[in-house]
């Protein structure tokens, strides 16, 4: 064995040896989180972390470190496409990173996200009634009644839940389907998230 070669393993072991940050395994939260959701939906709230930090980082540190070391989300992706090799690896198309597309993305789907909190509030107004069903692609209802029977909050709180659980639900489906075809992380590329977390950072670094 030539000294090339040892010098290759004995990196590669270090690699492996190496104590990797509590953060990395953040994408076993994203399962939990489905999983939870599934049987009670209230357990949908929970998802507002996803909302809210990556924002926190990006107003308070004008940086994605969320984005880029915590997004539970995007880890599950590159576990299932290069772990678990559930991707085909190819570039994905260039328009999917343009600017038009990111932020385009991102104007549809806050507005599916202004429509689902609208739901919540009629809900909230005794104009609508509660339902027990999430939405799939903003467009397939469909039943989820198991996941709430009656609980201590208005049925408001249980709607909202439903109406968040089926965009987190629907963002990751898509983001598995370009996974699949395309590389891990494609998803990433025109993350809503992503994308609002990009133009916060470039107003915080022209201050």
């Amino acid at each position: 064995m030539t000294n090339k070669n040892i010098k290759q393993k004995e990196t590669k072991r270090k690699i492996l040896k190496r104590k990797r940050p509590w953060y990395e395994y953040l994408w076993i939260w994203s399962i939990v989180y489905f999983a939870l959701g599934f049987f009670n939906i209230l357990f949908a709230w929970l998802g507002m972390i996803d909302f809210i930090l990556p924002l926190i980082f990006a107003v308070a540190g004008g940086n994605k470190w969320f984005c880029n070391h915590m997004c539970g989300r995007g880890q599950l992706f590159w576990v299932l496409g290069r772990n678990l090799k559930c991707s085909r690896g190819k570039s994905a198309p260039k328009w999917m990173a343009s600017k038009w597309f990111r932020y385009g993305f991102l104007a549809f789907f806050m507005t599916m996200f202004g429509s689902m909190v609208f739901q919540t509030y009629q809900v909230f107004a005794g104009a609508g009634s509660l339902g027990k069903a999430i939405k799939l692609f903003w467009t397939f209802k469909v039943p989820w009644k198991w996941a709430y029977t009656n609980s201590v909050f208005p049925d408001w709180v249980a709607q909202f839940g439903f109406g968040f659980y089926s965009l987190m639900l629907t963002s990751t489906l898509i983001g598995l389907i370009v996974m699949a075809l395309y590389k891990e992380r494609t998803w990433c590329t025109f993350c809503p998230m992503g994308t609002m977390t990009q133009g916060i950072c470039k107003l915080k670094n022209k201050e």
